[in-house]
């Protein structure tokens, strides 16, 4: 019973930013949701999944970044390889923002708003 008292009494501790970037698979997965998000946006990207972006070694990077760009926001994008870990980074007016306030900007620049199972298929 003491031990179980223990595993709940564990402090969670808020990452920030720079150990975020350090949480291994984040990439691939934002890159693929970026994707399917700006596909059934405004079709500016193909649909792709985690596998296909991390086996593809960074080909579709550019893609989606240019996607991003059609609604204004500047993104970075991280497929894996050696930046394997490192989180997508998003920008609007040289701010950086969370990937769901520019989901919303991209939402609102073209005035299709969707909710994630949506686009999420």
């Amino acid at each position: 019973m003491a031990e179980r008292e223990n595993q709940t009494n564990v402090e969670i501790k808020k990452l920030n930013k720079e150990e975020l970037d350090q949480v291994a698979g984040g990439n691939a997965e934002q890159t693929s949701n970026d994707s399917r998000f700006l596909n059934s946006l405004n079709g500016s990207t193909d649909r792709y999944g985690v596998a296909r972006i991390t086996w593809s070694f960074g080909a579709h990077t550019s893609e989606i970044t240019k996607g991003w760009a059609t609604v204004g926001i500047r993104a970075e994008v991280n497929w894996g390889g050696g930046d394997y870990g490192k989180r997508n980074r998003y920008y609007l007016d040289g701010k950086e923002i969370t990937q769901e306030e520019a989901r919303q900007h991209a939402m609102e620049v073209t005035g299709h708003y969707m909710t994630e199972k949506d686009w999420m298929w």
